[in-house]
């Protein structure tokens, strides 16, 4: 069973900022495939069900950013999930507005929220479907920026970041991490793989 597990805060003060990007791109999946994910389970929100003909757990861990690890652990100990099949979709400063880049493994990049879930697991061979936030001007404070709502202008790129996102771990399940990122890694929406 494939766990897709988005990253982000709960609470609906939260809701709609770049930090919750990972929950975001969860609820696209769950409206695409009609799974509830409103199961509580080790302290996230899950839902099962089915995407491209293989069988899916949805997760949104509860217990904020910096502790999904500490969800994502037993929840996978629970349901003997391993971390080859473990696809965690987070926000990434270090990238700009609506890049995506799957990695196949790797450091957390200072990234809390993966850092966390690297040291619950004990392996940094976790794919990961990262989403640029960065605004293409300097920001003052990371941590407050990534907590601030979305403007009213990223609204519709916003809708459309999280679909392909979606369509982006359907790649990975159907076809597996390689050819995803050949037809998905990209720097901003309009370039070709090969551009970016």
């Amino acid at each position: 069973m494939f766990l897709v597990a988005g990253l982000g805060n709960p609470g609906t003060e939260y809701a709609e900022t770049p930090h919750n990007l990972g929950f975001l791109v969860v609820d696209h999946l769950a409206a695409g495939h009609g799974i509830r994910v409103t199961r509580r389970d080790s302290r996230s929100l899950t839902g099962a069900g089915e995407i491209e003909g293989r069988a899916v757990m949805l997760a949104k861990p509860q217990t904020f950013m910096n502790l999904s690890g500490t969800s994502l652990g037993p929840l996978m100990a629970k349901h003997s999930i391993s971390p080859v099949e473990l696809v965690v979709v987070y926000d990434e400063l270090d990238l700009p507005w609506t890049a995506l880049r799957i990695k196949p493994k790797g450091s957390a990049a200072g990234h809390k929220g993966m850092q966390s879930v690297i040291r619950s697991l004990g392996t940094s061979e976790v794919v990961r479907v990262r989403l640029g936030i960065h605004p293409g001007h300097p920001v003052k404070d990371g941590a407050e920026f990534v907590l601030a709502p979305f403007r009213r202008s990223q609204k519709k790129e916003l809708e459309e970041l999280t679909g392909y996102a979606a369509d982006a771990v359907r790649s990975i399940i159907a076809e597996g991490v390689a050819k995803a990122m050949t037809r998905f890694n990209r720097r901003a929406p309009g370039l070709t793989t090969e551009e970016a």
